[in-house]
C-alpha cells in the first residue's frame, strides 16, 4: 500500500445508480492500502481489467512509503545526502503536490511523513506524541525543502530526517490513470472507486448523469447524507470518521495541520470536492479541511473548475455555487 497511515481511504462514498442495471460486471482487488472497485458498463472485458489493476499496482511499487524499493522510501532513505532519480510518475505527482502546498500556502505539504510516523494512526500502535516530540519533527514538515531537478528528473530532500508522504494526492492519480486506460480501451461508461476517491466516464445507460452518495460522517460506512449529480468528474471527500483512534476521551483523526503538528481541528467533519479529475480533488480536499471553511472556502472559489460540499459538526451543509446536490438526510440542513 501507499502508506497505511495516510493513504487508506480519504472518502467514502455510495453509488446511487438509479437507472442503471445493478449486475454490470465489475471487479475489486485490494490495493494501495484499500478496496479498489472498477465497475466496466457495455462489453467489459477482462483484460481491461488486468490492465487497470496492473498500472494502479505499478503506481503504488513507485509511490508506497512501506515499499524499500519504491522511488518514495529511496527519496527519504537520501534526505539531506543526495537527489534521487524517479519514475515519470512519481515525478510528476510530487511537482502537483507542491502546487498544490504552495496555492494553499502549506496545508497541503507532501513533506508530512515524520508527522504520520510519529502519530502513527492507521497502524496498530497510535498514539498521542509529546509536544517535544511534535516539535522536534515539525522544521522537518516543509514542501519549500524539497528540490525538484527537472533535466535529472530528481528529487533532493535538503534536511536530514525529512520524509515524503503522497497520501494525499497518489490514490486519485491512480483513479485518473485507470480512467485513462479505460477510455482508451474504447469503453464508454465506467465507475472507478479506488477506496473513495471515484472519478466517472461517461453517463448512465439511459444518458443521465451519475448521482453520487456522499458519506454521513456520524453513521456507518454506506449510509449517506444527500446525492451530488456529477459529469465525467472525480469526486473525493476528506472527513474525520474515516480513520483515528481515541485516547483518553479525545477522538485524533488522521489529516494533519503541518503547521501544529495535530490533526487539523474546526468546526468541519468533512470536504467534498468535485473536480475534472481525481487528482486534483483529492489534493485540494486534504489542504481545504486543514484551511478551515473560511479560508478553504475562498481557495475553492479563487479556482476555475471545482465545487465543494462542506459538512460542519453542527449537522450544517454548505456547497459551493454550481454544486448539484439534494440533502437526502432528515439530520442534516442547508
Amino acid at each position: 500500500m501507499l502508506n497505511r497511515h495516510v493513504f487508506r481511504c480519504c472518502a467514502v462514498f455510495v453509488l446511487a445508480l438509479t437507472g442503471c442495471i445493478r449486475d454490470e460486471p465489475s471487479r475489486a482487488e485490494f490495493v494501495l492500502g484499500t478496496v479498489c472497485n472498477i465497475t466496466l458498463f457495455d462489453q467489459a472485458r477482462a483484460q481491461v481489467y488486468r490492465d487497470v489493476f496492473a498500472r494502479i499496482r505499478e503506481i503504488e511499487n513507485h509511490m508506497s512509503v512501506n515499499l524499500p524499493n519504491s522511488d518514495i522510501a529511496r527519496i527519504n532513505a537520501a534526505a539531506g545526502i543526495t537527489p534521487v532519480q524517479v519514475h515519470d510518475d512519481v515525478f510528476y505527482v510530487i511537482e502537483r503536490s507542491l502546487y498544490f502546498a504552495g496555492l494553499s500556502g502549506g496545508a497541503l505539504d507532501p513533506a508530512v511523513g515524520p508527522l504520520v510516523s510519529l502519530w502513527g494512526i492507521g497502524t496498530d500502535n497510535p498514539r498521542v506524541p509529546s509536544q517535544t516530540e511534535i516539535d522536534s519533527v515539525l522544521p522537518l514538515v516543509n514542501w519549500q525543502n524539497i528540490e525538484l531537478d527537472y533535466s535529472a528528473r530528481s528529487v533532493f530532500l535538503k534536511q536530514p530526517g525529512m520524509a515524503l508522504d503522497l497520501g494525499a494526492i497518489a490514490k486519485g492519480f491512480a483513479a485518473d490513470e485507470a480512467a485513462a486506460i479505460i477510455k482508451k480501451a474504447g469503453l464508454k461508461r465506467a465507475i472507478i472507486d479506488l477506496g473513495g476517491d471515484i472519478i466517472t466516464s461517461g453517463k448512465k445507460r439511459d444518458r443521465s448523469s451519475w448521482k453520487v452518495g456522499i458519506q454521513d460522517p456520524l453513521d456507518n460506512r454506506g449510509s449517506y447524507i444527500g446525492v451530488v449529480t456529477v459529469g465525467e468528474q472525480g469526486i473525493v471527500t476528506s472527513g474525520v470518521y474515516e480513520r483515528y483512534f481515541e485516547a483518553e476521551g479525545e477522538r485524533y483523526h488522521h489529516i494533519f495541520s503541518p503547521q501544529r503538528g495535530f490533526p487539523a481541528d474546526n468546526d468541519l467533519m468533512s470536504v467534498t470536492i468535485i473536480a475534472d479529475n481525481a487528482m486534483d480533488a483529492d489534493a485540494l480536499s486534504t489542504a481545504v479541511f486543514v484551511l478551515g471553511y473560511e479560508k478553504g472556502r475562498a481557495l475553492v472559489d479563487s479556482l476555475d473548475g471545482f465545487q465543494a460540499i462542506f459538512v460542519f459538526r453542527d449537522n450544517n451543509v454548505r456547497i459551493t455555487p454550481g454544486t448539484d446536490f439534494v440533502l437526502t438526510s432528515e439530520d442534516y440542513r442547508f
